[in-house]
């Protein structure tokens, strides 16, 4: 019963996670020479400004079973309050 709500839960991350930042290139890269006296190439800087992820726990009532026969109740349990602050576009 966890494991879809786990997986919901991964998955929801993993697309904040790459939606959720705003990438600057602070340097370019830049091949490196290629003679006798080889020069090494950089590789190019970036600047990454992830999303601010405040999670909390508050109570909200669910309906869980109470036998066999799947009658359900409704109890307070906690579910994941999340709050998002995107970086700003500079």
């Amino acid at each position: 019963m966890k494991t879809p709500l786990l997986t919901t839960l991964l998955a929801g991350s993993l697309a904040f996670a790459t939606v959720g930042c705003d990438v600057d290139q602070t340097q370019p890269g830049e091949m490196p020479d290629v003679d006798v006296d080889m020069e090494p190439g950089t590789m190019p800087e970036f600047d990454v400004e992830t999303a601010d992820v405040d999670v909390s726990m508050e109570k909200q009532p669910v309906d869980v079973p109470t036998d066999i026969d799947i009658e359900t109740e409704e109890q307070m349990i906690e579910t994941p309050d999340v709050d998002i602050d995107l970086p700003d576009e500079d």
